[in-house]
């Protein structure tokens, strides 16, 4: 059992043994006690509330994110994109049934397009490592994302963990599924209202290559607008102002986002800096998304999961 499984157990009992406990402390302090019972009560109440919501409710939400974006590199009618990212089948809250209810939800919303920004599997071991029924699981999470539909079609790329577990592997379970993997590489999506371009970056974890938006982007004529696909955001600083939209994940939104104290986990210095929602900088827009599942903590507060839909269109 990781430390994942481990801490939702522990959050499973105290769950069911808190308010016996509590009720234990209540007896013991007395009647005579009045101001120390309250107090404790208020203060074991609250931490009892935050735990469980964290803990066990929040990771099973889904919010589904409207986002209008008003790019000057991007040319012809808007596009509607359905974004999924860090699915992180086989870590706690997140199953192959549920993440196909999930990608039901999406294509409820009707996209032309949809893009997965990696992360598919859960937890840090190598396939070799796993039992075959977590295997199994993480095969099936990938072939759920089959279900997504999209006129315009599907596109992935692959995230850290990916590579962590058998990156070649997941890949290929991405182009069965329907899911081209864009690896450094650009795919032209001709339509009858103008063609577009959508590219994809290599993973930092990759041992094949490195991000590169020059390599990514060197089949793209200067004339067509195109949209770019990273798992890190940490990559953005190398695109250029010709992408009318970049799109990442990896940050899950810091999973715990604090008043006052803000976010306290960053996956990477990228997503400490822009972890999630719309950033511009020098005519550049990105935007990153939160994601779904849950990584090394199985918690989250006040980042909930979501599906992002992305309204993209020109601006004069």
């Amino acid at each position: 059992m990781d430390i994942a499984h481990a801490l939702m157990a522990a959050a499973w009992a105290g769950a069911v043994l808190g308010p016996v406990v509590a009720w234990w402390a209540w007896s013991r302090l007395g009647p005579q006690r009045p101001r120390v019972r309250l107090t404790g009560l208020v203060l074991f109440a609250s931490l009892y509330v935050l735990g469980v919501w964290a803990f066990l409710i929040e990771p099973e939400t889904l919010v589904v994110r409207h986002v209008r974006i008003e790019s000057p590199a991007w040319r012809g009618p808007p596009l509607r994109i359905g974004v999924l990212s860090d699915t992180h089948v086989g870590a706690p809250h997140m199953s192959a049934r549920r993440l196909g209810q999930v990608v039901a939800r999406l294509t409820q919303e009707d996209p032309d397009l949809v893009v997965f920004l990696g992360d598919y599997v859960g937890g840090r071991e190598r396939a070799g490592a796993r039992s075959a029924a977590e295997r199994q699981e993480i095969a099936d999470g990938i072939a759920a994302l089959s279900g997504a539909r999209a006129r315009l079609g599907r596109y992935a790329i692959l995230g850290n963990h990916d590579w962590w577990y058998d990156g070649k592997g997941v890949e290929t379970a991405l182009w069965k599924a329907g899911a081209p993997v864009l690896d450094n590489y650009a795919q032209r999506i001709a339509r009858p209202e103008g063609a577009f371009w959508v590219a994809g970056l290599a993973d930092y974890a990759s041992p094949r290559s490195q991000p590169s938006a020059a390599q990514a982007l060197a089949a793209v004529p200067a004339a067509e607008p195109v949209i770019l696909l990273s798992h890190w955001p940490d990559a953005w600083p190398q695109v250029p102002a010709r992408v009318a939209l970049t799109l990442a994940g990896h940050s899950h939104c810091g999973q715990v986002n604090l008043p006052i104290l803000g976010r306290l986990i960053a996956a990477s210095p990228g997503a400490g800096r822009w972890p999630c929602g719309r950033y511009d900088e020098a005519g550049r827009i990105l935007y990153v998304t939160g994601g779904l599942g849950v990584s090394i903590l199985p918690v989250r507060f006040r980042a909930p999961p979501e599906i992002v839909i992305v309204s993209l269109r020109g601006r004069p």
